[in-house]
Order: structure tokens, then sequence, then C-alpha cells
């Protein structure tokens, strides 16, 4: 993805660790990425809602690469989006507020190579609706029409 054009790193290549980025989401400015400074020092989130969010970003990448590499997938990157829940009006939470699907993350079959996700669509490879059906159907999905 964008780390790949930025940094000019391989398709494909293992990163030594997971890495965790954020990004602004606003269309209008492409989601421009943003440093925990900008995070902290605009309010959007503090220091503690920050190390909670990599903490659950980070289980989120282990139990995720686990299940896609269970499958034959391998769960190449993703995105995140987390909120607030809020409890008897004081007591708030920070929770994953967004999808998990292909369409979310780069997954790509663990023997070919061959993309099971978003950039099949982005890169005209075709048959995204099939890619699609065959991460649900190795997840034991079923699919009516």
């Amino acid at each position: 993805g964008s780390l790949v054009k930025r940094l000019g790193l391989k398709e494909g290549e293992p990163l030594p660790r997971p890495l965790i980025e954020f990004y602004y989401k606003d269309d209008a400015l492409e989601d421009p990425m943003v440093s925990e400074e900008h995070i902290t020092a605009f309010g959007w989130a503090t220091p503690q809602d920050l190390d909670e969010i990599m903490a659950l970003s980070l289980r989120i990448n282990d139990y995720l690469s686990g299940l896609f590499m269970g499958i034959g997938l391998k769960l190449v990157d993703f995105k995140l989006e987390f909120g607030r829940l809020w409890e008897n009006d004081q007591q708030m939470r920070i929770v994953l507020a967004d999808e998990i699907s292909p369409d979310s993350m780069r997954l790509w079959d663990v023997k070919t190579n061959e993309k099971m996700d978003k950039d099949r669509f982005r890169q005209d490879l075709g048959g995204v609706i099939e890619a699609y059906e065959e991460v649900g159907h190795r997840l034991g999905m079923t699919f009516e029409y």
C-alpha cells in the first residue's frame, strides 16, 4: 500500500515487526498521515486512548494473522477505525468501529500470492466477487443470491 510507495519498498516484503500508522479520515484532504503528536495536540485522542488503540490493533493483528493463515491466506496489511462507546454517560471504552472485510485489508493466497482483496478492483485484475467469495468460503461462510 502507501508504505511501499512512500518508502520504495518491494510489495510483499515482510516487515521486521507490525507497524501502526495513523491517518486523519477526511476525503477532501485525501486522508493525510498524522503523528501521535498531532492526535494529542488537537484533542482527537488522549495518550491513554492511543495506548489502548495500539494495544487493540496489535491484538487484532495477531488474531487475524492466525485466522487467515489457518485458511491459507496471508494478511499483508489492514486498516482499522476506532470509536468511543459511552456507558452510563461517564465510562468510555475505545472500540473497533469499522468492518473487517477484504475491502479493508490485503489478503494474499499463501501458495500463489494471488490477491484476494480490494486490490483486485484497484489494479483491474478482475474477479473481485469471486475472490471475496473464496475468502468467505475458506472462512466457512455460505452465500445465497
